[in-house]
């Protein structure tokens, strides 16, 4: 394709990316580094017979002018970054120096808000990520071998996860395994305990969303896989077991080989979503135990005081995790295609 033409060709979609990827970010990176106006105080002394007070009051007017001259707000810097609600590098600092043992200094990390919230982030995104491509490879390899009449009904049983609404499944879940739901009260009568309840911990409730997450992703792994299955070379597999080959060995030497690039698309996908995990954490209102960054950055924007400086941080932090973690498979991806070209 001429370049002239390759060029038009490609216009409109980097004219969408620019308008609605690349300026937000650069909006979003410049917020990042402003914080609110200090407030515009007046100290007035009052005397009177009894001796002289002082009273401290805002000059809203004052303010207003201010936040009217500088819209921004006062220029930080990365001080947001590094502060404790982010990065918290004072506090990590001293937390290393303290330290007795590691365990004691992930311990101290844990407590700061970030940190316990990109713990929860990376452990969703790296034991959904595998389960949902596991779970969804063994139902395509299930529904496939089905007789033509059974497949239509389950393809379409398998896909309701998916079609549900992330937070009205997630909402319908919580419900389910509340202590009056019909989850909650199996489980306590199965272990005799009326006490029971997978709300109570923090753990419980980790499993709980990650349960829901695979639940709630595996259809679209399924739907990948499957329509990859339909593109397997028959003529190979009918050799393969002609030489003697079981069916474990055909599915690991020849299917499995042939869905590998499906398998690093769906990986990019889920990395990506499970990285920006938030519906269940609010459908379940699990956030006292469970806090992800995306529900960092909501609750910095919700309540009378929005934090616009703290929430663009975060994004940005969340873009820049979601960059890294997509780095290796990208990076593989690359040298698989420079040597299908060479």
């Amino acid at each position: 394709m001429p370049h002239k033409t390759f060029f038009w060709f490609i216009l409109p979609s980097l004219a969408a990316m620019v308008l609605f990827i690349a300026l937000p970010l650069v909006s979003v990176a410049v917020q990042s580094l402003f914080i609110e106006h200090d407030q515009v105080l007046i100290v007035t002394e009052n005397c009177g017979p009894f001796g002289c007070t002082q009273e401290t009051t805002v000059d809203f007017a004052a303010s207003e002018v201010l936040r009217a001259e500088k819209p921004l707000g006062k220029f930080n810097g990365l001080g947001t970054y590094f502060d404790r609600g982010h990065l918290a590098t004072a506090e990590v600092a001293l937390a290393w120096q303290d330290r007795t043992s590691l365990g004691d200094f992930f311990s101290g990390l844990y407590n700061l808000p970030f940190y316990r919230a990109l713990a929860f982030t990376l452990s969703y995104t790296f034991i959904v990520t595998p389960l949902v491509i596991i779970l969804g490879l063994l139902i395509a390899l299930g529904v496939n071998r089905l007789p033509g009449m059974l497949k239509g009904p389950t393809i379409f049983l398998s896909l309701l996860p998916m079609i549900v609404t992330p937070l009205i499944g997630s909402l319908i879940l919580f419900w389910m395994i509340d202590a009056q739901g019909i989850i909650g009260k199996t489980l306590q009568w199965m272990f005799d305990d009326p006490q029971l309840s997978l709300k109570a911990s923090a753990g419980l409730t980790w499993t709980t969303l990650m349960v829901y997450g695979v639940w709630h992703s595996a259809p679209f792994a399924f739907v990948v896989f499957y329509a990859g299955l339909q593109t397997v070379n028959t003529d190979t597999l009918e050799a393969a077991q002609i030489d003697g080959a079981s069916r474990f060995q055909r599915i690991r030497y020849v299917v499995l080989p042939h869905l590998t690039p499906l398998v690093v698309f769906i990986a990019l996908i889920q990395l990506m979503d499970n990285f920006r995990v938030f519906e269940p954490i609010v459908g379940f209102s699990a956030e006292a135990n469970a806090t992800s960054l995306s529900y960092i950055i909501f609750a910095d924007l919700r309540g009378d005081v929005m934090r616009f400086n703290s929430a663009a941080a975060t994004s940005l932090l969340t873009v820049l995790g979601v960059a890294i973690l997509l780095t290796p498979v990208l990076i593989r991806t690359w040298r698989d295609f420079k040597g299908k070209v060479v």
